[in-house]
């Protein structure tokens, strides 16, 4: 099974790229993007999954505005051979220019929702520390990522309302990630030996001439398996400089969380992280949300629209909700990006705190799967 990609000299393995190297029923390929206004008034997110093994392609955008109203773009369709075809009816994702320009685009549809978006990214790509996870014997979770910082231009457009995208003040921060994961229905056999548990904090802050890069998965007593920090150089989108390049980056620690909680809910509010510079100093950086976006819009523990799960040949669909209606103890509300003003010092910067926060946590008196904090 020939593609387009095997001109190249990029094999892993004898077999043609199209084959991948593990029979995984869960191994995949994502792009993800954020982007937001400054002053809080819209976010946006955007993904599109590839899972070869259950030849499954689906995308989604979604996105919140001030007034609580959330909308999203849903696409799914039979995986395609030519990994170049990123494209699910009127969505398509392009590569313009690899690490540096993407573009989104949305065509005229059924569901009243289009868009044109063009990332341009102001930071070299930071590769993460891998994923490893097992249950048992069992490997659940095996996976890659990287993340870069950028800025976004363009529209998107949701029936009569029409957002306009400024670049001068929208920021973006996306992922690439690949391995295996558990995606898709629920898979059989023999359960999981262990309780769910999960608290995941990621916090990419923009400031004016840097970038900081935070994030940490804990166990329910506190200790960690997964933990990074970074202070990253950021530079004018069209200055040319070398996006792979990453010898200007600064490996932190990061630092500890001071977390408070919107009371009848797991969801931060006014919150601190400290970022541990590689001279010794800890920097703190205040964190004051003002605005929430619920991840199940672009998939992510939707019921039926779930990241791999077979839906169609082709399909689309749209999907509208306020926020503020949301059941805030239900499981599938609870993996959030909020949208938030940040402050080191006389420092201002502006990101993203994402958390996805279940099961018991010793130091914030959390219980059981989903009490919320009272």
């Amino acid at each position: 099974m020939l593609t387009k990609f095997d001109d190249f000299p990029i094999h892993q393995t004898p077999e043609p790229i199209a084959y991948p190297a593990t029979s995984d029923r869960n191994a995949y390929g994502r792009y993800w993007f954020n982007g937001f206004a400054r002053d809080g008034s819209f976010y946006f997110g955007i993904a599109l999954g590839v899972y070869p093994n259950r030849e499954v392609m689906d995308c989604s955008l979604s996105i919140v505005r001030s007034d609580g109203t959330q909308d999203c773009f849903r696409g799914s369709r039979r995986c395609p051979r030519d990994r170049t075809d990123m494209q699910i009816g009127p969505f398509r994702l392009e590569i313009t220019e690899p690490m540096r320009t993407l573009r989104v685009t949305i065509d005229d549809n059924d569901t009243g929702i289009t868009a044109d978006l063009v990332f341009r990214a102001r930071t070299a790509a930071i590769e993460e520390p891998n994923d490893l996870q097992r249950s048992g014997t069992r490997v659940i979770m095996n996976t890659q990522r990287y993340t870069q910082f950028g800025t976004w231009e363009g529209h998107i457009t949701v029936g009569e309302r029409r957002q306009q995208v400024d670049p001068a003040e929208v920021y973006a921060t996306r992922d690439r990630s690949w391995g295996w994961r558990g995606v898709g229905e629920p898979e059989t056999g023999a359960p999981e030996q262990h309780a769910t548990q999960v608290f995941w904090l990621w916090a990419p802050i923009h400031w004016e001439d840097e970038c900081t890069h935070y994030g940490l998965f804990e166990h329910a007593n506190g200790v960690r398996w997964k933990e990074f920090a970074h202070v990253i150089p950021a530079f004018p989108s069209d200055s040319g400089f070398d996006t792979t390049d990453d010898s200007g980056v600064e490996e932190a620690v990061a630092g500890e969380h001071r977390l408070t909680f919107e009371k009848g809910s797991r969801f931060a509010s006014d919150s601190e992280i400290d970022l541990v510079r590689a001279n010794g100093e800890t920097v703190t950086i205040e964190l004051l949300p003002v605005l929430r976006f619920h991840m199940i819009g672009i998939g992510y523990g939707h019921r039926e629209w779930n990241h791999g799960s077979w839906i169609g040949e082709e399909e689309i669909m749209s999907e509208s909700w306020k926020v503020d209606s949301f059941d805030r103890s239900a499981r599938q509300y609870q993996h959030v990006q909020q949208v938030v003003r940040a402050r080191a010092g006389d420092r201002i910067g502006y990101g993203v705190l994402e958390q996805a926060i279940m099961g018991p946590h010793d130091r914030y008196g959390l219980t059981g799967i989903l009490d919320p904090v009272t």
